[in-house]
């Protein structure tokens, strides 16, 4: 495949790196959009020497253009991510997605760029009708209300402009929908990274028997849990035969409960818990599983199970405990 220019908005976090990494391995040149407000330049490592780094906001209209002109494409992945965010600001989540994606889109028109990989989210569809869920389910926004929905909302408006206006505009415009990815370094205010340093500090309060351990509903709500190695895989299949106009989920089917996801993370310190249920945030989705036969069509195949890949991401929690914000 030949080498081209690629811009990546967020290209400092957790997925956003992964994927610079890739592009830059498989000989691509890079430049990165961020402002580090969730990312960090550590996640880039040695690759800071092989790319061009913008330090900027995705809302400002003039930056996001600078950064754009002169590259051949564009994955955009800059947004508010984390559930505790949703939650705390709304306001940022909504304005950070709905004017960067706009931003972005402009520019791609205005320098002439062909094409867009766009991510989104499962979030999309909320409670979806049918587990596990194809790229073709209904998206809604269940409580207008409620603030976790602004991150959905936004993704959902990201979706809508990508295929009725950048799709109309753009020579190709591909969407993903990434599903619950995981592995080491990816942020503190997600479920497993949560749940690993909870662990940890209860471990060390009690160093032996068995321990008490709260979680956020019944334990038999289920996601499905794909490691960055298995969805950069992914990604990079849908960047080069995706079709465009088209939406692909990145993830894997082994379904698993909140419950089972706790005592696996308990193993990795070898401990066993004692599972004690407690209140769900109000909008937590009860079920999430994508069906990825898109996906599998353009060659995918899981390579990490998912025990192997906690071992590597607890791992990571459990010695790096000082970096908590």
């Amino acid at each position: 495949m030949a080498a081209k220019q690629y811009l990546v908005t967020g290209g400092t976090g957790f997925i956003g790196s992964a994927l610079v990494l890739r592009l830059l391995e498989r000989g691509h040149s890079v430049r990165v959009l961020d402002n580090n407000s969730r990312g960090a330049e550590r996640r880039l490592g040695k690759m800071l020497g092989d790319i061009e780094l913008m330090i900027g906001d995705i809302r400002s209209g003039d930056f996001v253009e600078r950064a754009v002109k002169g590259v051949e494409a564009v994955h955009h992945l800059a947004f508010v991510n984390g559930t505790e965010n949703f939650y705390k600001h709304p306001d940022l989540v909504l304005e950070v997605g709905a004017k960067g994606m706009i931003n972005v889109v402009d520019a791609c028109i205005k320098h002439g760029l062909g094409e867009l990989i766009l991510a989104s989210s499962s979030e999309v569809y909320q409670s979806p009708p049918q587990v596990p869920t194809a790229e073709s389910v209904p998206l809604i926004v269940p409580d207008l209300m409620n603030p976790r929905y602004s991150y959905g909302g936004g993704k959902l408006f990201s979706e809508l402009y990508a295929i009725n206006v950048a799709a109309r505009r753009l020579d190709r415009v591909v969407i993903y929908r990434p599903h619950n990815v995981y592995g080491p370094d990816m942020g503190w205010e997600h479920v497993i990274p949560q749940l690993a340093a909870r662990m940890a500090g209860l471990a060390t309060q009690a160093p032996s028997g068995e321990i008490d351990f709260q979680i956020q509903g019944s334990g038999q709500e289920t996601r499905s849990f794909c490691f960055i190695e298995d969805f950069i895989d992914g990604l990079e299949l849908v960047q080069e035969r995706g079709l465009t106009a088209n939406v692909y989920h990145i993830g894997t089917t082994e379904e698993v409960t909140m419950a089972d996801l706790a005592h696996r993370i308990a193993r990795q310190l070898g401990r066993n818990i004692n599972i004690v249920p407690g209140p769900i945030q109000a909008g937590g989705t009860l079920r999430r599983c994508p069906a990825i036969d898109k996906l599998a069509g353009l060659g995918y195949r899981q390579r990490i199970p998912l025990d192997h890949g906690l071992a590597i991401t607890c791992r990571w929690y459990f010695e790096n405990q000082r970096m908590r914000a």
